[in-house]
């Protein structure tokens, strides 16, 4: 297996929980985002597909938002992982040769 320098894996170490603590914020200000303006919402008078904003948020919404931060939180760590020389392709070549050049 391939050696990673200290200070390369503290930067993707960082990078990666930062991600995390962004996507898990993201989270929470859609799940409880939305419930805590609810009655702000509803008082506006906005519908969305015949359904009020604030029951189609919490309904569809937050789903949709929490699919969507799957998706980009895949991408970007697969971007992150090449950045760092984590990729998958480079790991098949190191362990079908066993060497890392």
């Amino acid at each position: 297996m391939k050696k990673v320098k200290k200070e390369v894996a503290d930067k993707y170490f960082k990078t990666r929980v930062t991600m995390i603590a962004i996507f898990l914020f993201i989270g929470f200000l859609v799940s409880f985002g939305v419930v805590f303006f609810a009655e702000q919402i509803n008082e506006s008078g906005v519908y969305i597909m015949g359904m009020p904003a604030h029951y189609y948020m919490g309904a569809q919404g937050a789903v949709v938002t929490f699919i969507v931060l799957l998706f980009l939180n895949a991408v970007i760590n697969d971007r992150v992982d090449k950045k760092f020389g984590i990729d998958e392709s480079r790991n098949e070549q190191i362990s079908k040769t066993g060497t890392d050049h």
